[in-house]
């Protein structure tokens, strides 16, 4: 136990309640002199007396024989605190001193004796002051001895869980969101929470009781008025009352609103005297008063200084405004009730606040105006919020508005104005899935900034970085790769900077989605596992930043939902899809949901559960056919559709939906591998070949390899069926060989090939660990993500070794494998035997076994 525990926490806080339980408890051994200093305590020999009477009363000298000390005219400081030294040192077995609102001393030469009684205490004496706010008693060499103890607000505080537990002891029951809600209105403040407690026990309606629970409640805003507001001298009232309208508060504010400088003192100095005044940064510059006390003082406010309210307000707003806070600015501006103002100001930095992030906060201003009003201005915002949510049709609707009325206001506005509308317009053309709409909007790309303001090169900033990721975007969706992701890596860059994050985060997620494609092209190693790196970059910053669960992050996490799909890693990639399902809860957008829906029909098709991957498909086509011309997916959208309800036995309905495709369509490789499905289910085997053919030699479009990879499937199945199982080993092997870079499972899933690969004897492949991978995923012996086992020492297996590694489960040779990778043997021993150390085994089947274990034969491990 340390020499001395200081308690320093506002009124209310519970600190004598905790002294009381301690000194009660059952088998407590101390012995306690107890001293409570009483309010503006002056006189210094009255402290000392009382601190020597309590020491003697657990020692049984003042018993009333005439021994109690008195006041002399000669008082000894020095000497009395020897005096208490020395009863203390005759107390027998532990003892402790307590000294209660220690705040209330206000003598200035009392700190100086009491240091000299703290710090030459008897071994077995310990003492506790407990105080309303900080004593200047340098106590610094007992806090560096460690025999310093100190309790503070932060400690006292009711934990959610604890605010559960006082209640039910109470008797009182509260729904959990109720209780939570309580939690956060008196931020576990022990006395609001005793307080709302008593008003609780018999309420007929508690849940109504705390969702309207305030500072303002009676019995609350009583306590507060007495042990606070009443406290405070007029001026730092003034202030405290004056600032109570505002969510934070600083220094210079503070001057504005009270007409005073030195506030910031007096913020500091509240929050040093625990009056419900807390720092919100680590320079103590801004500041926020607690939940309870801020309703309590906005109470104060309109009864006392009614009148003076909006003017408040409005000089709020004017100082949020110059310091660029716009959203604050607006929020003022509509509660001083200048709601054209607040129109007109939110109007003009909606584009920005967008690119902030801050398009909730947009619709929460937005909300706030009164209901029927005639603000043109709100059109633009309104378009705004509709286009974030995928309302693509409402947001034409008030762009048009938007547009009108930008034409009738005044010079200086029309190009902020027009800036947001071209933004806007942009991001409409991308999300209908409108690429020459998009391509003809950002011509102006190829124009210099030049000859304007500060504010407009801005403007223009914004702008182009806007338009290079819309563009970036759009030649996604249509396969205008490489161009997709020079423009996306441009737009990100540009974004980072004018330093918009957010809009950093949008085009990093829409870029990794463009990798995806780009990766696809052709297969090369680690293309998938590059995708995935950039899908989390995109999802690391925007979780940086307090994104991660906004649609603008959807495009990553989703792209890298649908990469661990293809690669067989079917839970880790529901769990993704499942973030991104959530991040679209208010995006009804047909471009962005499609691909959710696509990527769930892949995950069903992988697990064969046919039915729900026929239906996602359909809802994904379905979904596509609202976006205006064609985009890179349609092909295999309709495709794995086709395939599905061949597999299902629908084969009349698939035929009649291929009937319905036009040429360009049908002759793609996904529709071609479709059609070789509807053969296989028919059992024509011949015309699956014949369906797969141009895929295979090349003459019929794919949009990436994983179509060569399931045609040469479907090629080995139809062999198979006609009986050619060198045909269809051949066919399986180039598969294999296809799949081997990226370890490709999807396909394999998919077509139903599990026991086309089993049927390839294990000499006769090049790939025996991706069949063994591949027929382990097949059998659903993949373990769910949360069961995984712990990630591999991946910092000691290098890449050579990784790829060394990989050859050890198939069949061949130390010389063979030298041969596949064209190192020399010497090279391979020397590989093996550093892989051996590390995977702590000695023979190859060990290693093998220890490697699959630790999922490094898995694709998403290949550096």
């Amino acid at each position: 136990m340390a020499k001395v525990t200081v308690i320093s926490a506002p009124a209310g806080s519970g600190k004598t309640s905790l002294l009381r339980a301690w000194a009660d408890r059952p088998g407590q051994p101390r012995r306690f002199a107890l001293v409570q200093v009483p309010r503006g305590q002056q006189d210094t020999q009255q402290f000392w007396l009382d601190l020597l009477r309590a020491v003697r009363q657990i020692t049984g000298v003042d018993d009333g024989d005439g021994a109690a000390p008195a006041a002399t005219p000669d008082f000894n400081a020095p000497a009395m605190v020897d005096r208490v030294l020395a009863e203390l040192a005759d107390v027998p077995g532990e003892v402790t001193l307590v000294i209660d609102d220690l705040h209330e001393l206000r003598a200035p030469e009392a700190p100086a004796q009491l240091i000299r009684l703290l710090t030459a205490l008897p071994p077995h004496a310990h003492a506790i002051l407990a105080m309303r706010h900080d004593v200047r008693l340098r106590l610094h060499k007992l806090r560096l001895t460690g025999e310093l103890a100190e309790i503070r607000a932060t400690d006292l505080r009711f934990s959610e869980r604890e605010t559960r537990e006082l209640l039910a002891a109470s008797g009182i029951a509260l729904s959990d969101s109720g209780a939570a809600r309580l939690y956060q209105r008196t931020e576990g403040w022990a006395a609001g929470l005793g307080l709302a407690a008593l008003s609780l026990a018999g309420h007929p309606d508690p849940e109504r009781f705390v969702a309207e629970f305030s500072g303002s409640d009676r019995t609350v805003a009583e306590y507060l008025i007495d042990e606070m507001l009443e406290r405070q001298p007029p001026d730092v009232q003034d202030l405290l009352l004056r600032t109570s309208l505002l969510d934070r508060v600083n220094g210079e504010l503070a001057d504005l609103l009270t007409g005073r400088p030195g506030s910031e003192q007096i913020l500091l100095g509240l929050e040093d005297a625990n009056a419900f005044v807390g720092s919100l940064d680590g320079e103590r510059t801004w500041f926020r008063y607690h939940h309870l006390f801020a309703d309590l003082l906005r109470l104060e406010l309109r009864r006392t200084l009614p009148e003076e309210v909006p003017a408040l307000h409005r000089r709020a707003a004017g100082w949020f405004t110059l310091h660029g806070q716009v959203a604050d600015a607006v929020r003022h501006t509509q509660a001083a009730g200048d709601w054209a103002d607040a129109a007109r100001l939110l109007a003009d930095h909606a584009f920005s606040l967008t690119l902030d992030g801050q398009a909730q906060t947009m619709q929460a201003l937005l909300r706030a105006f009164p209901p029927g009003g005639d603000f043109p201005e709100l059109a633009l915002v309104r378009a705004m919020g509709d286009l974030v949510q995928g309302r693509l049709d409402e947001a034409a609707a008030h762009l048009a508005v938007a547009e009108a009325y930008a034409e009738t206001t005044s010079p200086e506005r029309q190009r902020r104005l027009g800036v947001a509308i071209a933004s806007l317009q942009l991001s409409l053309a991308r999300r209908r899935g409108h690429l020459d709409g998009v391509i003809e909007q950002v011509k102006f790309l190829d124009a210099p900034v030049s000859g304007q303001s500060d504010q407009d090169i801005a403007l223009d900033g914004d702008l182009r970085a806007v338009a290079l990721m819309n563009l970036g975007t759009a030649e996604a969706w249509s396969l205008g790769l490489p161009d997709a992701v020079r423009h996306l890596k441009e737009g990100a860059a540009l974004a980072r900077e004018i330093s918009r994050p957010y809009l950093e985060v949008g085009c990093l997620a829409q870029l990794s989605f463009a990798y995806i494609f780009h990766g696809a092209d052709l297969p090369k190693s680690d293309s998938f596992a590059t995708t995935q790196q950039r899908c989390r970059e995109a999802i690391e910053l925007a979780d940086r930043y307090g994104w991660g669960a906004e649609p603008v992050v959807a495009p990553a996490t989703m792209t890298l939902a649908g990469t661990m799909v293809l690669l067989g890693e079917f839970d880790e990639g529901e769990q993704w899809l499942l973030r991104t399902e959530q991040a679209l809860q208010t995006d009804t957008g047909p471009d962005i949901r499609l691909l959710l829906h696509q990527t769930a029909g892949m995950l069903h098709a992988g697990r064969g559960r046919l039915p729900e991957a026929l239906e996602e498909f359909g809802t994904a086509q379905h979904l596509a056919s609202q976006l205006e011309g064609s985009q890179a997916l349609a092909s295999q959208m309709t495709g794995w559709r086709l395939s599905t309800l061949a597999r299902l036995g629908l084969t009349g309905e698939a035929r009649a939906a291929l009937a319905a495709l036009n040429d360009e369509r049908a002759g793609s490789g996904e529709i071609r591998n479709a059609v070789a499905a509807i053969c296989l289910a028919e059992g024509d085997p011949a015309g699956a070949l014949d369906a797969v053919h141009d895929v295979l030699d090349g003459t019929a479009p794919v949009l990436g390899y994983a179509t060569l990879v399931e045609a040469y499937l479907l090629a080995g199945l139809a062999h198979r069926e006609l009986g050619d199982q060198r045909a269809a080993h051949h066919a399986a092997e180039q598969a294999l060989a296809l799949a081997e870079s990226d370890r490709l499972v999807l396909p394999f899933a998919m077509t139903g090939s599990r026991e086309l690969l089993a049927e390839i004897p294990g000499h006769q492949t090049a790939h025996r660990a991706l069949v063994t991978d591949i027929l382990d995923i097949l059998r659903g012996s993949s373990l769910p993500a949360k069961e995984q086992p712990p990630s591999p020492p991946m910092e000691d297996i290098t890449p050579t070794e990784l790829r060394v590694l990989r050859y050890l489960p198939t069949n061949l040779s130390r010389p063979e494998i030298a041969g596949e990778l064209s190192v020399s043997l010497h090279t391979v021993n020397t590989h093996l035997r550093s892989i051996y150390a590390k995977l702590q085994v000695r023979d190859r089947s060990s290693a093998v076994r220890r490697a699959r274990e630790l999922r490094l034969l898995a694709a998403r491990h290949t550096r």
